[in-house]
């Protein structure tokens, strides 16, 4: 048997280790692949690794000899599924690793909003504390999450961390109907209503056709004025200029994001262009703690051994 060849395109998002695979294979890996770089790297390999590397039509349909995808992540709208199904390439995802990891990046995010912790460390570094006649020093107003309703779009498992987490700090919890739904589920909660009753809207949708801007204008002018917004979803899911006005004239109370519609943002984003105290931008890194990236590595691992196996597992499309 020849040695399957794997082609990991972007290494240095995953864990420093070698793939512990159980059959013959040899693995190039590079640290990062620009677009251009893509279709030649994978011209000849049987398997190629990629977290976030684009991968498009052409790409595929010029890798003759190309089985599988390996996502390692749960998002894959960067992979053509079309144009793989065509060529009978199998694209697999790592499906739940960061439920919690993500979970209690939005719940730190919320948290900090409502104590305004970012407004206070400002306040401090200015020596406005130091100068204070008194023991304490109150500026922006704090909030409790105890008594509030926090309404949650995406039942998956990062949506049910955490409203776990919200259950036990005594929030009621939302979940929202999809926007343009006929009906609402039994469970379920209209969209519009969502807006109107929520103190925190938590985004934890996938990125599609039908979700892309599910929060713009319109939406955010029905939400609370004190209300917040938490996005560790999808960029696209925020129209973001939109969010930056809405917190720039006082119509939203904050925004905590971890994921922009760019990433890296190399051509600049509304919600980079100014340092305002309620809002936390944080880069795309929720997923990201020790423990989630050994969950995701052993699953990758799983991944390519059960396909090669002839047992395909997390199939997607």
């Amino acid at each position: 048997m020849n040695p399957i060849e794997i082609v990991v395109l972007d290494q240095a998002t995953l864990p420093d280790q070698n793939l512990n695979l159980d059959f013959p294979h040899h693995i190039t890996a590079h640290d990062h692949t620009n677009a251009d770089q893509v279709s030649s790297r994978i011209a000849k390999a049987n398997i190629i690794v990629t977290n976030k590397v684009k991968i498009d039509a052409n790409a595929i349909r010029n890798s003759p000899n190309l089985q599988l995808i390996a996502v390692a992540a749960t998002g894959y709208e960067h992979v053509d599924l079309k144009a793989a199904q065509e060529c009978g390439v199998v694209v697999c995802n790592i499906r739940a690793y960061g439920n919690d990891t993500v979970a209690e990046h939005a719940f730190m995010l919320m948290i900090a909003l409502m104590r305004q912790l970012p407004a206070y460390q400002r306040d401090v570094a200015a020596g406005l504390w130091q100068s204070s006649p008194f023991f304490c020093y109150f500026g922006a107003p704090i909030r409790d999450l105890n008594g509030k309703t926090l309404g949650i779009f995406g039942r998956g498992g990062i949506g049910q961390a955490l409203a776990q987490r919200a259950e036990a700090f005594g929030m009621t919890i939302l979940w929202g109907e999809h926007k343009h739904a006929n009906g609402c589920r039994d469970g379920y909660v209209p969209f519009d209503e969502v807006l109107q009753k929520a103190d925190v809207i938590s985004l934890h949708c996938p990125l599609n056709n039908q979700t892309r801007h599910m929060i713009s204008s319109t939406e955010l002018q029905n939400m609370k004025s004190r209300a917040l917004l938490i996005n560790v979803g999808r960029g696209g899911l925020v129209d973001e200029q939109a969010l930056l006005d809405a917190i720039t004239y006082g119509q939203l109370a904050g925004a905590g994001v971890d994921v922009l519609t760019e990433e890296p943002p190399q051509s600049g984003n509304p919600l980079l262009s100014q340092s305002l105290p309620n809002l936390i931008v944080t880069p795309h890194m929720a997923w990201g703690s020790e423990e989630a990236m050994q969950r995701l590595f052993g699953m990758l691992q799983d991944n390519i051994n059960a396909f090669v196996q002839g047992k395909p597992q997390n199939v997607v499309g």
